[in-house]
């Protein structure tokens, strides 16, 4: 099938990307999210649902300088996945960088949309900012807890992921979404493609805040977890990603896992 998802009907016409992907209900923009962001139509989306660069991995300037394999892996340099852009920022500027796209892609966005943003422990007050600062309403954070993590004698495991999320102004308490989880507890995936890659099943679970059959960005859609995992769901989903290898790694396996997926369905048939 086409795809139903057209880029006139997302952006204004000047600011189309260079490149897109996509197929039935799902599109990934390659380009960078704080340009692109601004060239959505106004009100187009039902939620945001985005797993941001941290820009953390250490609490020191030069710790943030290094490459993502090196703050956030453990694999062999032979096996490395490719590194990610837009994670050495301070914390200053993070916070500037975030508050900014997060404005604009609340103006694209339906009253009353949701938003959750994953994060961890170091960033956590500043996303925090940044999401109230941007006009979104701070409503809570959810837990993803990863169960097995480094040990450290004599302190805490840091075995937990946060969901930092809330919404475009009022949020109807009558909306057709049941209650969700405050604690996600699933592994990290394995063959992953992605540094910082996120369960499939966690995605499927976090995108159910979104009202059944709703419009889902992504501003940085990396390994194409959070499309595959909405329009598995009956979503329809529209992510930017701004890193040429991971444009093409994450859009060739939405465009497969979904290929594989009807030709099973059709067996069954």
């Amino acid at each position: 099938m086409g795809n139903t998802l057209k880029l006139e009907d997302l952006l204004k016409p000047d600011c189309l990307p260079d490149e897109s992907a996509g197929g039935e209900n799902w599109r990934i923009l390659h380009g960078d999210t704080l340009k692109l962001v601004k060239g959505f139509q106004p009100g187009i989306f039902d939620a945001v649902i985005t797993d941001p660069p941290y820009a953390s991995g250490g609490t020191k300037q030069n710790e943030r300088n290094r490459t993502t394999n090196q703050k956030y892996s453990s694999m062999k340099a032979e096996n490395a996945l490719p590194d990610f852009d837009g994670d050495n920022k301070d914390q200053r500027s993070w916070t500037h960088w975030m508050a900014e796209w997060l404005y604009d892609a609340r103006k694209a966005c339906k009253v009353g949309a949701p938003i959750c943003l994953f994060i961890d422990w170091r960033q956590y007050p500043s996303i925090t900012d940044a999401l109230q600062w941007a006009g979104w309403i701070w409503r809570g954070t959810a837990v993803w807890d990863k169960g097995n993590s480094r040990p450290q004698k004599g302190r805490f495991r840091q075995q937990a992921e946060y969901i930092v999320w809330g919404s475009n102004g009022p949020m109807p308490i009558n909306r057709p979404v049941s209650c969700l989880p405050g604690v996600f507890r699933y592994g990290n995936p394995q063959n992953r493609i992605h540094v910082t890659e996120k369960p499939l099943q966690l995605m499927k679970d976090v995108i159910q805040i979104c009202e059944p059959g709703g419009r889902i960005l992504d501003p940085f859609s990396g390994a194409g977890t959070t499309i595959l995992a909405a329009v598995e769901e009956g979503y329809e989903a529209v992510g930017i990603e701004v890193t040429d290898a991971y444009y093409k790694l994450g859009s060739d396996r939405v465009k497969f896992a979904l290929e594989a997926k009807e030709n099973e369905e059709e067996k069954e048939e």
